[in-house]
């Protein structure tokens, strides 16, 4: 995504429902000839081309151990997992890499199921499995890092629903392992307004359709358009609470990480948007929208 810009991409490069969040913009948009319609366009095949960016969220994974711990981390558990699109990127990566996926939709889950067997070799996919589960009570311990992106935990709109969450990955971490949540903010991110990007044979659109300034919350959707005019409205929907960076960071701390920290990417000079390249910041950019990795240390 544009820091400079609300060139928004949820669930989220959000990760997010299938992924739930305000979406990233993809990098690299290559572009086809193929001719989409709205009656013969998969919603979640379109979410993964217009919002995820699964090998860039692997590497942010690797960077972030590779700076803050003396060893590489091999297994990961995605939560809201929608696809599993970072799950499958992940055991690519190492032949000792494992990967967990969790998210509360069977359909989701099940579309992502069915692609594995195309998109994985058989030693792969033995090392990657789908749960369909609350993440606030999944049965998948001991992991290296719990992954939460596409701001899919802005879906907690209380402090202690939020708490409660951040607590039971805490417990699920390995004595060094890392949360990785990402959110976004910025003046566009209070406004109610619709944003369009032409992408590979479709439009994608980010509806901030409501914000409410007095508790943060906000509905927003994604839909999609097609060159015949045809329209898939409300292909996601995402009703969540906006919450600010010292808040995730306070409350990471309340539920008993040792460390929150938050990276924020660099900004190309000749373009003014987001270059690709994180840090471990204590100040960012008063921009139009920004989005920013929160980690929780154990």
């Amino acid at each position: 995504m544009s820091r400079k810009s609300h060139a928004h991409g949820a669930p989220a490069e959000v990760k997010r429902p299938p992924r739930r969040g305000k979406p990233r913009q993809r990098r690299s948009k290559k572009k086809s000839s193929r001719w989409r319609t709205a009656a013969t366009s998969d919603k979640y095949d379109l979410y993964e081309r217009s919002v995820q960016e699964p090998s860039a969220e692997c590497a942010f994974i690797e960077q972030l151990w590779k700076e803050k711990r003396s060893r590489k981390p091999r297994s990961i558990r995605e939560d809201f997992c929608g696809t599993a699109a970072v799950c499958m990127e992940w055991v690519k990566r190492h032949r000792q890499n494992t990967a967990v996926g969790v998210d509360l939709d069977p359909v989701v889950l099940e579309w992502g199921r069915s692609r594995m067997p195309r998109r994985l070799k058989p030693h792969q996919m033995k090392r990657l499995s789908l749960v369909q589960d609350d993440v606030r009570h999944a049965a998948v311990r001991n992991v290296d890092a719990v992954l939460a992106s596409n701001f899919s935990h802005f879906i907690f709109k209380t402090r202690d629903e939020l708490r409660r969450y951040y607590r039971s990955v805490c417990r699920s971490l390995k004595r060094d392992g890392t949360l990785i949540l990402d959110a976004y903010g910025g003046s566009e991110s209070y406004l109610e307004m619709v944003e369009d990007r032409d992408l590979d044979g479709f439009t994608y659109l980010w509806d901030q359709k409501r914000y409410n300034p007095i508790n943060h919350h906000v509905l927003n959707h994604i839909h999609f358009a097609f060159p015949d005019g045809t329209k898939m409205r409300k292909a996601f929907t995402y009703d969540w609470r906006l919450w600010t960076l010292p808040e995730i960071q306070e409350v990471l701390m309340e539920a008993g990480f040792r460390q929150a920290v938050v990276y924020w990417e660099g900004t190309d000079k000749k373009t003014g948007e987001g270059n690709g390249e994180w840090k471990d910041s204590t100040a960012g950019e008063a921009c139009l929208g920004w989005i920013a990795y929160i980690i929780g240390l154990k």
